[in-house]
């Protein structure tokens, strides 16, 4: 597949038809936990998962990513051209794709600056299919994708570059779930639903961890790996519960939180600490 074909896979028409797919998958989770298995099933967090979805188009197509002069400056200077022609270069594309994400994904959750937008993924006080939808708004203000940079410098294609990130998160849709169970040997490679309900708790013995997208090997080199436990059930959402239902309110939530911090600080110290510390709460 070379980038021509990959600008026509991710075209308009091919990414309605993918919403309107991981939207029926979402739903039916819903209906089937609700009115087959009799489970309590929150509808109003579905449809603000879905206000979050249609609200970051809709913001997207309005704001202006502060990554993107870098972006340019890399692709106007970078090292080579790789051209993607043989399963070799997708293949260095895709494992140096799995580190970056892994630094941007472990740097969201360690750097208040990147968390005030990653923090809206772990608003849901539940783990279900929809939540992987909610993505917040503010990601192309906050810069996240200054960490892909390196990838376009060294000449991937920046459409390879993020139509490899768009199948990424993808392929992280079907983790959102709380009834796969663990997969066997496929979890000391990859990423799946048990790894991802650990990434999700806001238990003291699971947080910060599993920051892999498709993969996690990345977890298990650097130290950042945790097992889901049969004596600790995951409890979702932020450390500090999130209860709003108000898309805009969860959206913005750690900006404005972040934002009186930064009012608040007395020195450099403090400014540095609100903006680029470990967030201290969770909501």
């Amino acid at each position: 597949m070379n980038t021509e074909m990959l600008r026509h896979a991710i075209s308009p028409g091919w990414i309605g038809v993918l919403f309107a797919v991981v939207l029926g998958a979402a739903t039916l989770e819903g209906l089937v936990r609700q009115f087959v298995l009799h489970q309590a099933y929150d509808w109003r967090a579905y449809f603000v998962s879905l206000a979050d979805a249609v609200g970051r188009r809709a913001f997207d197509a309005v704001s202006f990513s502060i990554a993107a002069p870098l972006l340019l400056w890399a692709h106007a200077h970078r090292l080579t051209d790789i051209p993607l022609d043989t399963s070799a270069q997708w293949l260095m594309l895709f494992v140096s794709h799995e580190l970056i994400y892994y630094l941007y994904h472990r740097s969201a959750h360690r750097v208040r600056w990147f968390w005030a937008t990653h923090a809206v993924h772990h608003s849901p006080n539940d783990l279900t299919l929809a939540t992987a939808l909610r993505l917040g708004w503010t990601g192309k203000i906050a810069g996240n994708a200054v960490f892909f940079v390196p990838l376009v410098w060294v000449g991937f294609s920046p459409v390879a570059v993020f139509a490899t990130l768009a199948v990424n998160l993808l392929y992280q849709f079907w983790l959102h779930t709380t009834w796969i169970p663990k997969l066997g040997p496929l979890e000391w490679v990859f990423n799946t639903p048990s790894h991802h309900r650990v990434h999700h708790a806001s238990n003291p013995e699971y947080l910060d961890c599993n920051y892999g997208g498709v993969l996690i090997v990345f977890d298990r080199l650097f130290g950042s790996f945790v097992e889901e436990r049969d004596d600790i059930v995951p409890r979702y959402g932020l450390t500090t519960p999130l209860r709003s239902y108000n898309p805009l309110w969860i959206a913005i939530h750690e900006w404005v939180h972040m934002a009186q911090d930064v009012w608040a600080a007395r020195s450099l110290s403090e400014l540095r600490r609100a903006v680029l510390a470990p967030p201290s709460t969770r909501g």
